[in-house]
């Protein structure tokens, strides 16, 4: 591993950054988009609960979901001979931002399949039973994973901050 403190800043830069765009993804689910599909029907939440599915799929979305933990991960280890505070944030920073993708693939990747196997919704027998079988655990699961991004996002920020004051002393 290179042990410069120029690339383990950029790289820290990096984690941050992605995990912010992840933080904000969930976060407008959370606060916007989640509550405005509850006001409406079943065939509303079903259909645009699937476009959502085919819409993420793309190379912007997971270069963040993946590229956060990921370059989360070579901050810890490019940061592992410096302070221990600032190493742990950092590696808070990880963990939080590991628990995301935990959560996302052993909630939502279900949930969503379930949703894509109703097939079209103007041809799915029960929007009612797929939309009460998806709504409420999909958005509860939002919400913890809205809240470890943002975690994680308030953790490598806190050491960004941190680098920047222990370089300029």
């Amino acid at each position: 591993m290179i042990d410069s403190p120029r690339l383990a800043s950029v790289v820290l830069l990096l984690a941050t950054l992605t995990t912010g765009l992840q933080a904000g993804t969930y976060y407008i689910f959370a606060c916007g988009v989640m509550p405005g599909l509850e006001l409406g029907d079943d065939r509303t939440f079903v259909a645009a609960m699937q476009q959502f599915n085919v819409a993420f799929i793309n190379p912007w979305f997971l270069a963040t979901f993946l590229g956060a933990p990921a370059l989360a991960l070579i901050a810890v280890v490019t940061h592992r001979r410096t302070h221990p505070a600032l190493w742990a944030s950092v590696t808070a920073g990880f963990l939080l931002a590991m628990a995301t993708v935990v959560i996302t693939s052993v909630v939502h990747f279900p949930l969503n399949a379930a949703l894509d196997a109703a097939g079209p919704p103007d041809r799915a027998p029960n929007l009612h039973a797929v939309r009460e079988a998806n709504a409420t655990t999909w958005t509860r699961w939002n919400t913890a994973r809205a809240l470890t991004s943002t975690a994680a996002l308030a953790a490598l920020s806190y050491a960004l901050l941190t680098t920047r004051t222990r370089n300029q002393n």
